[in-house]
């Protein structure tokens, strides 16, 4: 049960999702909800269907969701009669212990990098849109997606994304550029060490990855700056739902 003091936040922590991120959004609303003590340590949440109508997604993607609280170990699920999903906060994995522990400075910074790189990568996708590509170029790019979306180990496909992202930005042609997204890479692969490796995100990261080549090679600098917007916010959510 949700502690007294309590009850009436749901309502007003939990909102309907928008747009097209419903699973990471799903993750950062719960998330941040069980973190906040909306939901205490020992408490059990509202059944799924009553979750699935309150966000206003599918319980397709409310499971997904809740599957990647349980990989972080914020909450377990039992099941059968009496059971139902506890908040437990025990991560389960020693890189999530870790990240639980990280200082608050720190996490402060791993944030502020995740704002940082909303500014930076989609200007970084708008201005590559923007050059003339060579063959070799577009090859480079074209591989380095390919690399991401065959990588079969979750370390292996860390550095195939991070290697994409960096592929982008040199082709922006701008030294500072380059530098900034390097920075907000080498953050952004801490921050992924810290969290579990989730199917449903991979999958839709991939799909994002493919939106922001097409706009590069057809030489759209809107669309591919929205296209990363979208991922980087895609991203963030997940981010800030399961390390806070």
């Amino acid at each position: 049960m949700t502690a007294p003091s309590a009850q009436h936040l749901p309502e007003a922590v939990l909102r309907p999702v928008r747009g097209h991120h419903a699973f990471e959004a799903c993750v950062e609303q719960l998330g941040t909800a069980i973190r906040l003590g909306v939901y205490p340590l020992g408490s059990t949440l509202p059944p799924e269907r009553e979750l699935a109508e309150r966000l206003r997604v599918s319980r397709a993607t409310l499971r997904e969701a809740m599957a990647a609280l349980r990989e972080a170990g914020l909450v377990q699920t039992t099941r059968g009669r009496g059971g139902g999903t506890v908040v437990t906060l025990k991560p389960r994995t020693p890189s999530a212990r870790a990240a639980a522990r990280i200082a608050p400075a720190k996490r402060r910074d791993w944030l502020d990098a995740l704002e940082y790189r909303r500014v930076v990568e989609p200007g970084a996708a708008a201005l590559a849109a923007q050059r003339e590509l060579t063959g070799v170029r577009r090859e480079r790019l074209e591989q380095a997606h390919a690399e991401v979306a065959g990588a079969d180990r979750a370390a292996a496909h860390r550095q195939a994304d991070s290697r994409f992202h960096l592929t982008v930005a040199a082709l922006s042609e701008s030294p500072r550029l380059i530098e900034a997204v390097t920075s907000v890479q080498a953050t952004l692969h801490e921050m992924l060490l810290a969290i579990p490796v989730l199917d449903a995100n991979i999958a839709h990261s991939d799909r994002q990855h493919a939106t922001v080549v097409r706009a590069i090679l057809a030489g759209s600098p809107d669309r591919a700056r929205r296209a990363m917007e979208h991922h980087c916010d895609d991203t963030a959510a997940l981010l800030r739902g399961l390390l806070g």
